[in-house]
């Protein structure tokens, strides 16, 4: 399990990198982007936003919130076409292994220390 986990490691390590990344700034750059003051139309608007809903304007050009749309895309993907979908399918395909492969070699770690009846630790040397 070590190898494959090791292995796949290397090999998805920098695409799990892009999606953490990416995915950070889609959640950090709207909290970080100055509120533009609101714009009045000029004319009567087309579409007047429900009472119960929460419609919002589209940014203006050079607005940082302008990026969130990119990021997205960037994130999921969708920017690299089917491939980079499937890439990014792959990817969350491989934290679940990672995650799962990772917990079991731990807990094997911890089963052959209760063997060796070390003393019980949570993290050890």
């Amino acid at each position: 399990m070590r190898k494959w986990h090791r292995w796949l490691s290397v090999v998805f390590g920098v695409v799990l990198l892009w999606i953490a990344g990416t995915g950070l700034l889609s959640q950090v750059v709207p909290l970080l982007a100055p509120k533009s003051p609101p714009v009045a139309p000029a004319v009567a608007p087309a579409f007047v936003c429900p009472p119960d809903y929460n419609c919002r304007p589209k940014p203006r050009p050079g607005d940082p919130r302008a990026l969130v749309g990119l990021l997205h895309h960037l994130h999921s993907g969708e920017s690299f076409g089917p491939v980079g979908v499937a890439i990014a399918t792959l990817a969350g395909v491989a934290m679940l292994f990672f995650t799962l492969s990772g917990l079991w070699m731990y807990v094997v770690m911890w089963r052959a220390r209760a063997r060796r009846a070390a003393r019980p630790a949570w993290f050890w040397r």
